[in-house]
């Protein structure tokens, strides 16, 4: 029953049966759940190591449980530490993977390199897209980070998302949840659902993309200067691990309809992400960058973690934050 929690069934059954008979010692508890000596004493090591057992008072040879109130707490904290930290991991190499193809797609002449074909400003983007966005014939996945979107930047896919819709082509699209209070967007958004079109939105995201078909994508050279340049790579390799990311991601993401959630200790995901980078010593505006808000917005939820955690400095914040389960100890 607690396999989820990372406890295996020999360690349960022996943490049970301490609850059942708390002076039971090691010979009892094996004769009682059927097992070796050996086997419960590892059992038992197992429980120490997950302050699930703790030294009984006035009998420092003795090993209790603790109740399972607690122990169920301890558990819980312990399995979202590592969720928050596989999470962390994952964000990460997200961020890697996106720097390291935009690196490379800007060092190396596309001429010389099959699979990455350079686009130079603004205009020569749309124009391309203009063109493969004809050709998509069955799917069009996108990452659109920034938070709000543009009226221009709108105005600008509104045609060509249509005519996609218009065709049966299957589109996603994951936003920021910031622009969840940007009515333009969020207007935008709706009327694209409508039209057959999923969304999604998630506390950040590594880079903006478009896949298409799963045989090409095209993202920024830069992230800090998106209009600046793209590459459309088509290696079959690339293409897996972008598709790949595009799905992890989605399936974290929440529908745009749909309230966004908040974890065990009541923080929604942008919260989380913010907590998150205020601990790794980021600033408000690198902050309000990857969330899609307003430097004003960055420094208001950067306050008000700090106050929930009454800390007065961000040193401080990532401290508790840890103490409290809120973030994991390698932040």
């Amino acid at each position: 029953m607690l396999t989820a929690l990372g406890i295996d069934s020999v360690t349960e059954t022996v943490y049970r049966a301490m609850l059942i008979n708390p002076a039971a010692g090691v010979a009892v508890l094996a004769h009682d759940v059927g097992l070796s000596v050996e086997e419960v004493g590892n059992a038992l090591d197992t429980l120490s190591e997950l302050a699930l057992v703790r030294p009984a008072s006035g009998d420092a040879g003795r090993l209790r449980a603790v109740s399972p109130d607690i122990g169920m707490e301890i558990l819980m904290g312990r399995q979202q530490a590592q969720l928050a930290a596989q999470q962390q991991r994952l964000e990460a190499s997200r961020a890697a993977a996106a720097q390291l193809i935009s690196e490379y797609a800007e060092l190396r002449p596309a001429a010389s390199h099959p699979g990455v074909e350079q686009l130079v400003g603004l205009d020569q983007i749309r124009d391309r897209l203009t063109v493969l966005t004809r050709e998509v014939r069955e799917e069009f996945l996108t990452f659109a980070p920034g938070g709000p979107q543009t009226a221009e930047n709108m105005a600008a896919s509104r045609p060509l998302n249509e005519d996609l819709l218009g065709r049966g082509v299957q589109m996603r699209t994951i936003y920021l949840d910031s622009v969840r209070t940007h009515r333009p967007t969020v207007e935008h958004a709706t009327s694209l659902a409508r039209l057959g079109g999923r969304i999604r939105t998630t506390p950040s995201l590594p880079t903006r993309m478009i896949i298409m078909d799963r045989l090409t994508a095209m993202i920024p050279v830069s992230s800090d200067d998106t209009a600046a340049g793209a590459v459309l790579l088509t290696g079959q390799g690339t293409l897996t691990a972008l598709c790949a990311l595009f799905e992890t991601t989605w399936e974290a993401a929440q529908p745009l309809g749909e309230i966004v959630p908040t974890n065990p200790n009541g923080l929604t995901g942008q919260q989380a992400t913010a907590l998150r980078l205020l601990a790794e010593g980021h600033t408000d505006e690198a902050i309000a960058k990857r969330l899609g808000v307003s430097h004003r917005t960055a420094r208001r939820i950067a306050s008000e973690l700090m106050e929930r955690l009454d800390a007065r400095s961000r040193f401080e914040a990532g401290v508790r934050a840890v103490q409290r389960g809120w973030l994991p100890d390698s932040c």
